[in-house]
């Protein structure tokens, strides 16, 4: 009896201790905490979006490249809207009667789920529009002005590398519930890659309502109101002036220029042409049925999505790992003949004197020289079969970047096209293929395929004699000692020793005395000992595709740069003289008036009539 009547008082003191909970909390919500309040008035209250400035974008010497301007969206409210003056709204906006009619139905549509929340009804207006507006606004009960800052270009730099803004759609605010249906986002590019710091935090204005729904005053002094926090800017490794130099040298040429620093992987410029212009980028969503009509696909980043066959410029890391896995010395010699020639299968390659060593090789861009080579790595007879020779073959590549993501902070990387003995396998049965099957990817065809990142890297690897740095457009964020960026150091699997006589092959082929055999001396640079290599990749669908590689000065290397140009011809013609120039600019900050002539007759190449339909 005594226990029962124990637990009768237990539960009724947990009963007791329940209700004080409530009770504690109600006060606690009713009396005490206003936030609360506010929430549950919301029907009286109105509150009005403060929306941040967004982070600049600078250049690695403080140049604004991304800024902001003010610009004015035209709300509705529909709860609020009256009869109004529609012509001379139509007037002031420039809006035919049956737009009007029709951006009206569609608000009507939306009424009850809009509420009392205001909409965007005109997006962006004229300065001009703004100012008419509110000076008739007493006229136009419902509609107000929002302000929000857009993006501006000081320098109409390639928009693949910046990105655009556009407003969020459906799939992405389901994803995102931090943002609101007419939040603007970053798309593509550093906008999107670091959209996180670069939005800001929203504010807002609360105001009470009368029984009429009219704004009457401030909510409690604006003792509630946000105010917006501006997002953060950036500081990128972008050199604007060298950008803005390469995208004219690119005028009516389709293809990319990527320029790295060798010593810390940092992105001098990253250039795709024909890429996205600047005035699209503000206002994209204008643009946007123009953009994907275009048979130029200027939405396509190709500087670190197309995977090109990197022709002869691929040489170097096959000579590379020739030496490695020691087949292959600066003295071995072999001949050419006009190309490579094994029975029915011929390689071609140009006149010139034979025969050369390793060295002269690289000089020459000798296609016979690495057919040898290719063919003395895959059959050595220290690995068992063809499959275990590619596989290791395939690893040295690896190590290059090639085949793999490099992890560049932009959004879009794509890994390129490395063959597997699987796919080879497959193709021409187990064990039943060697290395004349594949001789192509001797001189950088065949199944390979590289971006132009890849191939920047290469050549920042060519500087740095066997290692590179995790490439990245970021440096710096602002007021944000926590940002680092995610670069790490990463060794080849060649060791250093063997890159001096291909460094050595490179000085040659731009600097050689004329006569002598050098593919690229069209390159040279008065002062500048600048090392390269051309390639010229067979490309199925028109003419050849213009390659080169290079890096300057020979010893303490400031910059490392791939051209690659669609449909270009010779490596020398077109991509050789866009390098040479790019190398030139950066170091010296001018063009030398003895290679004025070359500037020029840069410009003057039209090569987009190989690409109309």
């Amino acid at each position: 009896m005594e226990q029962r009547t124990r637990q009768k008082h237990v539960i009724l003191a947990c009963f007791v201790l329940c209700g004080l909970i409530l009770t504690g909390r109600l006060f606690f919500l009713q009396i005490i905490n206003d936030e609360y309040k506010i929430t549950a008035s919301n029907n009286v209250l109105r509150y009005e979006i403060i929306y941040p400035a967004r982070g600049l974008i600078l250049d690695r010497n403080g140049s604004i490249i991304v800024g902001n301007q003010t610009a004015y969206d035209i709300m509705i409210t529909p709860k609020e809207l009256a009869s109004f003056d529609t012509t001379d709204f139509c007037n002031i906006f420039n809006l035919s009667r049956d737009k009007m009619e029709s951006l009206l139905g569609d608000v009507d549509k939306r009424r009850n789920s809009i509420g009392y929340q205001s909409v965007i009804f005109l997006r962006q207006v004229s300065n001009e529009q703004y100012t008419r507006f509110l000076e008739k606004s007493y006229k136009f009960p419902g509609f107000s002005v929002q302000s929000k800052s857009i993006r501006n270009y000081p320098t109409p730099l390639c928009g693949n590398l910046l990105g655009y803004i556009i407003e969020a759609d459906p799939n992405f605010l389901e994803k995102n519930p931090g943002y609101k249906p007419g939040d603007y986002i970053g798309k593509t590019g550093i906008e999107e890659m670091y959209e996180p710091f670069l939005k800001g935090e929203k504010g807002y204005s609360i105001y009470l309502r009368d029984v009429h729904n009219r704004i009457k005053s401030s909510y409690e002094n604006g003792e509630y109101d946000r105010t917006a926090i501006p997002g953060k800017d950036l500081i990128s490794t972008i050199d604007a002036e060298l950008q803005a130099f390469g995208e004219q040298l690119m005028q009516n040429k389709v293809g990319c220029v990527v320029a790295l620093e060798p010593s810390t992987g940092e992105v001098l410029t990253l250039i795709t042409s024909t890429g996205l212009a600047a005035e699209y980028l503000s206002n994209f969503s204008s643009y946007y049925t123009q953009v994907i009509a275009d048979p130029l696909k200027p939405m396509f980043n190709r500087a670190i999505m197309s995977a090109y066959p990197p022709g002869s410029v691929f040489k170097l890391v096959n000579g590379l790992i020739g030496q490695q896995e020691g087949v292959l010395t600066p003295e071995t010699r072999y001949n050419c003949q006009m190309g490579y020639h094994v029975g029915n299968l011929t390689v071609g390659c140009h006149a010139h004197p034979s025969p050369i060593n390793l060295q002269q090789s690289v000089m020459m861009s000798c296609n016979a020289y690495y057919c040898n080579v290719f063919r003395s790595i895959l059959d050595n007879p220290v690995y068992a079969n063809i499959g275990e020779a590619f596989n290791s073959w395939r690893r040295y590549v690896e190590s290059f970047g090639f085949g793999t993501r490099l992890g560049i902070d932009l959004p879009g990387e794509l890994a390129g096209t490395l063959p597997t003995t699987g796919l080879y396998d497959r193709v021409h049965g187990k064990n039943r293929w060697k290395s004349l099957t594949v001789i192509s990817l001797s001189i950088g065809q065949g199944e390979i395929g590289a971006t132009p990142l890849q191939l920047a890297n290469m050549a920042a690897i060519m500087a740095n004699r066997g290692h590179f740095y995790t490439p990245h457009v970021i440096k710096e964020i602002i007021d944000d000692s926590t940002f680092i960026p995610k670069v790490e150091r990463h060794e080849v699997m060649v060791d250093p020793g063997y890159f001096p006589v291909m460094v050595e092959g490179m000085y040659q082929a731009v600097n050689a005395p004329p006569g002598s055999g050098g593919t690229a001396t069209i390159a040279r640079i008065p002062g500048i000992e600048l090392c390269g290599k051309t390639g010229t990749a067979q490309n199925p669908h028109g003419r050849d595709n213009s390659v080169f590689v290079c890096f300057a000065p020979r010893e303490n290397p400031k910059i490392a740069v791939a051209v690659y140009v669609e449909q270009g011809g010779f490596g020398a013609t077109q991509a050789a003289p866009i390098a040479s120039l790019m190398v030139e600019k950066y170091l010296t900050d001018s063009i030398s008036t003895s290679r004025n002539w070359l500037f020029e007759r840069v410009l003057e190449q039209d090569l987009l009539h190989h690409h109309m339909p």
